[in-house]
Order: C-alpha cells, then structure tokens, then sequence
C-alpha cells in the first residue's frame, strides 16, 4: 500500500477494478497528465474512493464519450453518491448556487443553454473579435511600458479573458481584482469549506447588486439581456452570472499561460493558428471538471457501475489515448486533434468554447508579434504548475525581453 502525500488517501499502486486507487494523482514534480493515466487506460475503468463514497475514474476517450452522454448518468450534485473532495468541493448543486446549470441534467439544463447559446455562436464570437483584439494589445502596451519583465499569468494570460468577460456581463473594469480574488479560493483544491463559503457570498452578493442595477438601468450587457429573456427565474441569474464569470476567464488564463511556454520552447509553431486546437488537447486544463453520478446501473468500458456510485471522467487521459491520437504526449499542431474532448462532450460541452479559441489564438500571434524577443526568465523546469488547483495551469509565468 502507499499514500499520496498530497490527498492523505490511501491506495494499492496497481490499477485494478477491485482496488481503489488514488486520487487525484497531480503532485509536485509528476508529469501532466499523470503516467498512471496509461496504465489505467489499459485497465479500463478503476475504482477510488472520496469522502463522498466509491467513485470511479474513467480514462478511455471512448468511455470518457459515454459517460459524458449516458442518460443514466447524472451531473446533478444533489444526488446521492455525486463525488465530492469536502463538503463544498466540486460543482454546488441548486440549493446552493441557484442557476448554476452545468449541474443540471436535461431537460431543465437546456432551458439555460436556449437562452445563453446566441451569445456564444460563431457569428457572435466573430463580432467580438475587435474587442478582444483591443483589450489584448493594450494589455501588450501597459506592459512594454513598464519594461523589459513581466509575469505573463498576472500581466496577460489571466486579464485577457477576464476582461472580455467582464465587458461581456457589464462587470466594471474597476472590479476585475476582486471577483479573480474570489475565484482563486474556489477553484484552489486546498481551500477551505469556510474560505469557500465566503468567496462564494462574496461574489454572489456582488452579483446581485449589479443585477439589480442592471434592472433600473439595462444596457447593451449580458446580464441586461438575461434578464429581459425572462427565461431565467429572477433568483437563478446571480448564480448563471458567477459561473459564466468563474468559467469565462478562468480556464482560458490557464490554457494561454500553458500555450505561451509551449511556443517559446517550440518556436517553430509560433504564428500558426492551429496550434490552438492542440493546446487544447496536449493540456486538458480542465481534467478534473466533469463530475459525474450513476442514477441507474451502468456498463462502462466493460465495467458495471452501480447507481449511487460516483464517476471521474478524466479529459486529459481521453485526450492522451493512443487509440485515437497517434503520439499522444507529443506536441503536434499537425494532428487532427478535433476529437479532443478537452470541452467535454454532449449536452454539457462547454457553452463558450468558441471564445477560448477566438482569445487564445488573439493573445498568441498579438503577443509574439509585438515581443518577437520574448523568452522566458526562468528554466522551464522552475515554473510554478498549479498541482494544487482544479484546473491545471501556471501560478506565475516570468518573461523577459529586448
């Protein structure tokens, strides 16, 4: 037996169905994706357990698919046996965070998406281009400004999808250190039930009076056309409005942090734009997101799974499966990598993924265009990787250049 120093939980080192092991595997010095994916892959799906109860994780890109679309499979945290790392970990359920819809299952998740999906079309992400544009180059600006270093996570990769977001929901430019502030605590592993309790009211309350606001005062924001929809209950749109902030910026900083070091040890794919879609799969920030519960008995990847007992679907193990990505751990902009499940897949696939396209592809060539001498200012193996956050990415990114 051996323990994971970073979990406290207790596991047999070999990957079989009887056998919980343990979870999560990000630790100080492992790769990402854990080695220990492979081995599971192989295994199929393997047993562990939370505080919650017995889960299992899933690790095959055809089972991650299944799980993801199974009608017998629940993302609803309210139901018995839904995994959870503590008592507030993972996604709130509706007697928590009314409006928080990725919990819901159909047909109630859909009537949020109806109302949200023309904000985040093709056309629509097209039209916001010369924002996103705007807000990037002057970020670029601001720093060159003030010298020749800079840490790209504060500086860059996190304002830039924070502000589009923010210009998005009418949130004041002013207020952007505050809610990043709350959601650090809530998508850090190590915070407490406490720390999240108070972030979590803390960007709520704040919500609220911008909604309220929004009400005796529309304008051209999201928040104002929700609440015009009058598709949403006035109670749920404080909870629609946190996490389209807490999603909106969040994974996409992660991802254009992660993105910007692979180019500057792999030069050659700087200017390409199809190295976005790779990052997404290579990376996987959001491996750990996808939560789900089994309401009724379930065969998945040749294992029956029992209603009432958790389920892991790990995106970045799916994403590395040799079956369907040729040299998986390679980076290859080259591959055809739109398999990748690093959105999730059916009915819950990530509603704004045509923006983090749109925004990581903007930061890259914007960034490298106007910091052609751009290099990072530390060795690459020094760089702080978030092991301890529910997504995967960069605490700091320090540059320099010319």
């Amino acid at each position: 037996m051996s323990t994971d120093t970073d979990t406290g939980t207790t596991a047999d080192t070999t990957a079989t169905a009887a056998c919980p092991v343990a979870f999560p595997l990000r630790r100080p010095g492992c790769p990402f994706p854990p080695p220990e994916y492979a081995t599971y892959r192989d295994a199929g799906p393997v047993r562990s357990e939370l505080p919650s109860g017995p889960l299992w994780l899933v690790t095959r890109h055809e089972d991650v698919r299944a799980v993801l679309t199974d009608p017998r499979i629940s993302a609803d945290p309210s139901r018995p046996g839904f995994p959870r790392a503590a008592r507030t970990g993972g996604a709130p359920s509706q007697a928590e965070i009314p409006g928080w819809f990725v919990s819901l299952d159909e047909p109630e998740h859909a009537r949020f998406r109806r109302t949200l999906i023309p904000e985040f079309t093709v056309r629509k992400v097209r039209e916001l281009r010369p924002a996103i544009a705007e807000i990037v180059d002057e970020l670029v600006t601001t720093m060159l400004a003030r010298g020749t270093r800079a840490d790209l996570v504060e500086d860059f990769a996190l304002p830039v999808p924070s502000l589009v977001i923010s210009r998005m929901l009418g949130v004041p430019r002013a207020d952007r250190d505050f809610f990043e502030a709350q959601t650090k605590v809530l998508v850090t592993l190590s915070s407490t039930d406490a720390e999240r309790d108070a972030a979590s009211a803390g960007l709520l309350r704040y919500l609220n009076r911008l909604i309220r606001i929004r009400r005796s005062r529309p304008g051209d924001d999201l928040i104002s056309k929700l609440i015009a929809a009058g598709t949403i209950e006035p109670h749920e749109l404080s909870g629609v409005a946190m996490l389209l902030l807490i999603a909106g910026h969040e994974t996409t900083a992660n991802n254009i942090g992660l993105g910007i070091v692979q180019l500057l040890t792999n030069p050659r794919w700087i200017g390409d734009d199809r190295v976005v879609e790779e990052m997404l799969r290579f990376y996987s920030v959001a491996d750990l997101v996808a939560f789900r519960v089994a309401t009724q008995d379930v065969e998945i990847g040749g294992r029956r799974i029992r209603a009432g007992e958790g389920i892991v679907p790990l995106l970045a193990a799916a994403n590395h499966d040799r079956d369907v990505f040729a040299d998986p751990d390679g980076f290859d902009p080259e591959r055809s990598a739109r398999s990748h499940v690093a959105f999730g897949f059916g009915v819950h696939q990530c509603l704004g993924q045509h923006l983090v396209r749109a925004e990581m592809e903007i930061a890259y060539r914007t960034l490298f265009e106007r910091i052609p001498t751009l290099r990072l200012a530390v060795d690459v193996d020094e760089l702080p990787l978030k092991y301890d956050g529910v997504l995967f990415g960069l605490h700091a990114l320090p540059v320099t250049w010319d």
